[in-house]
């Protein structure tokens, strides 16, 4: 591992240079992935994996979306892509990527076949961490690892298209065969990982929980809400409100922020602006922080994890879910953003 130093704290961490996709081939050589579940993460995953020259296969049902998308993707029917039960059966390592609430439903098939010295994956750390709640023991024999990349599995996929890499979490549960950590790494690098940090299922969990319900979607979106409905509250049009609002920094600043940090963009922007930032900064961190604090006790007491577990368990769900969705799309606020993205020009 390669010691970097984050902030003045040394962490280790994985690069390709040190692990290099030659070295993650060999350790996989003789290994069958079996990737379940082709929603969110399996798609890139499990093509990255493909395209990097590992031996792939997909598990999914048949007669789905999902199972359609595969086909599209390429995976054939019979030789890489099978019913759920017989990709594991097949299968030496076993990417567990449903969703958490598929996950809980699904345990009775997958448990048989993780057999004497499989491996078991993982791209989030809810089903074991919560395991009183989800019933998801696994077997003492196997091994219990994760990566988790920090981000959507449709950014994984463009980014390794375009020969980059998204940062993944890693972690080990349960070293059964004592090759688990060479398996994690490789896998990470399989995947299309810029570079891999250390964690563990408890840490990943409870971290990308409270993201997710903050500064990643939740927070973010409610902050856009009170900063565009000030706007329009006060005579500016939902144009020049969602272009103040959203468009501007997601297409501007933010990736400039991702490039060279908020330093630097504090650094080189207007003066006027300059001064703004630095005297609000301190206001918006006093009025957040406690909503973050009480956010991640949320988070560790189980509270967002059994909240999760409850709703996904109501047979009408999905109906109550997308009819929020529904209403989230139709806000003015979104609305102004689809006809902004239309007028933009187009490469």
């Amino acid at each position: 591992m390669a010691k970097i130093n984050f902030g003045g704290v040394v962490e280790n961490v994985v690069t390709r240079e040190e692990f290099p996709l030659e070295k993650a081939r060999e350790v996989l050589k003789n290994e069958t992935i079996a990737v379940i579940g082709y929603g969110v993460q399996g798609p890139g995953q499990a093509l990255n994996l493909k395209d990097n020259g590992f031996n792939v296969i997909i598990g999914q049902r048949k007669d789905s979306k999902t199972w359609d998308k595969a086909v599209a993707d390429g995976w054939v029917p019979g030789k890489t892509l099978f019913e759920i039960e017989e990709a594991c059966q097949k299968g030496t390592i076993i990417q567990y990527l449903l969703s958490d609430a598929a996950q809980i439903q699904m345990w009775p098939t997958i448990k048989p076949y993780l057999t004497k010295g499989k491996t078991l994956y993982f791209s989030h750390g809810f089903g074991v961490t919560y395991k009183e709640k989800t019933g998801i023991i696994p077997p003492a024999d196997v091994d219990v690892i994760l990566v988790a990349p920090k981000g959507s599995g449709t950014s994984l996929r463009r980014l390794f298209l375009a020969g980059s890499g998204l940062n993944s979490s890693f972690a080990i549960f349960q070293d059964a065969t004592g090759k688990a950590k060479d398996k994690v790494v490789a896998l990470g690098i399989g995947v299309g990982s810029g570079y891999l940090f250390e964690t563990d299922f408890y840490k990943e969990v409870s971290s990308d929980l409270t993201g997710e319900r903050g500064t990643l979607m939740g927070a973010i979106q409610g902050i856009f809400r009170a900063q565009y409905e000030v706007l329009r509250e006060n005579g500016h049009s939902p144009s020049e409100a969602f272009n103040e609002t959203v468009e501007e920094a997601t297409q501007s600043l933010y990736p400039l922020i991702a490039e060279n940090g908020m330093d630097w963009m504090y650094a080189n922007c207007s003066t006027t602006a300059q001064r703004g930032a630095l005297d609000w900064m301190d206001p918006f961190y006093e009025a957040t922080k406690p909503v973050f604090a009480k956010l991640y006790k949320s988070v560790i007491d189980g509270v967002e994890a059994q909240k999760s577990i409850d709703s996904n368990s109501q047979p009408d769900y999905r109906v109550k879910l997308e009819a929020e969705l529904k209403k989230l799309e139709n806000s003015e606020m979104w609305q102004a953003g689809a006809a902004v993205r239309k007028l933009r020009p187009k490469h």
